[in-house]
């Protein structure tokens, strides 16, 4: 009987595909962002033509066997690219992390990377995918109920967690939890979003207005989602002779000097709106 795939095995899969479901997205996508220079949609059309069209096939396959699995490529591509660029740095072991930062401060932090409010949302948009544990949004019912919930989701929530530490779990989009729509949109605007730092897109007076646009525009949402998910393909890319291959897909090359570790902790409080 075969074996099954190691787990750092089974991450370096999941990033290869989660990068070629994104370039088979956008590659036909009209009015994409520039590409940096050393990029390109048809890198493969010469030698392997087909290597898209498989890709996608195979995705097409597993996703319909578990639907979960299309939340999970997203999840780990904003972990990747998150992390100096979409390098594969998500396979390499990492350390503490940080609790999630409010709107304002995010946008300040993604207007860093050449992301604003528009990205912002379209890429919170993911949620319309996925499932959350009790334990990452508990605190907005106990001891007491956050007022920025409509109190039947509320209760609705606890009807799956009913007490603190409880390892449950309910989905991320209660309207259309299997289905990559606008829906998560209208979820915000009755105040049904499952964290805080969903509910806070549409709280905020500089990202309402685009959480409002995408609730009843799913094309503008989908259109704007394949705009931010190339732009987040390319923060901070390496190119040409930059970069390393490892040897070792969980460490870096031990050449890589020690000024250039990666800041897990201010990514990783970038990732929780997203992820």
């Amino acid at each position: 009987m075969a074996s099954s795939p190691s787990p750092s095995a089974a991450r370096a899969l999941l990033v290869l595909a989660a990068a070629a479901l994104v370039l088979s997205s956008v590659s036909a996508a009209a009015g994409s962002p520039p590409l940096a220079k050393g990029l390109s949609f048809d890198f493969y059309s010469a030698k392997c033509p087909q290597a898209e069209a498989i890709v996608f096939s195979f995705l097409k396959d597993a996703i319909r066997k578990d639907v979960g699995l299309a939340a999970a490529l997203l999840r780990i591509h904003f972990h990747d690219c998150f992390v100096q660029g979409c390098d594969g740095s998500v396979l390499l072991d990492k350390t503490n992390g940080v609790d999630s930062e409010k709107v304002p401060v995010l946008l300040s932090f993604l207007a860093k990377i050449g992301l604003d409010a528009d990205d912002l949302v379209a890429l919170s948009g993911a949620h319309t995918l996925g499932i959350a544990h009790c334990g990452s949004f508990e605190e907005r019912l106990f001891p007491k109920e956050d007022t920025t919930m409509n109190k039947w989701f509320a209760g609705h929530l606890k009807l799956t967690c009913p007490q603190l530490k409880v390892d449950n779990f309910t989905a991320n989009d209660i309207r259309t939890p299997d289905v990559f729509d606008n829906k998560y949109y209208l979820d915000l605007l009755n105040r049904q979003g499952l964290f805080t730092s969903d509910q806070d897109l549409h709280t905020d007076a500089g990202t309402k207005p685009v959480v409002t646009r995408f609730a009843v525009d799913q094309g503008a949402f989908f259109d704007q989602f394949v705009r931010s998910m190339v732009k987040m393909g390319q923060i901070n890319v390496l190119t040409g002779n930059q970069g390393q291959i490892r040897t070792d897909c969980s460490l870096p090359n031990a050449a890589r000097s020690a000024g250039d570790e990666l800041p897990w902790s201010v990514v990783e409080a970038v990732e929780s709106f997203v992820l």
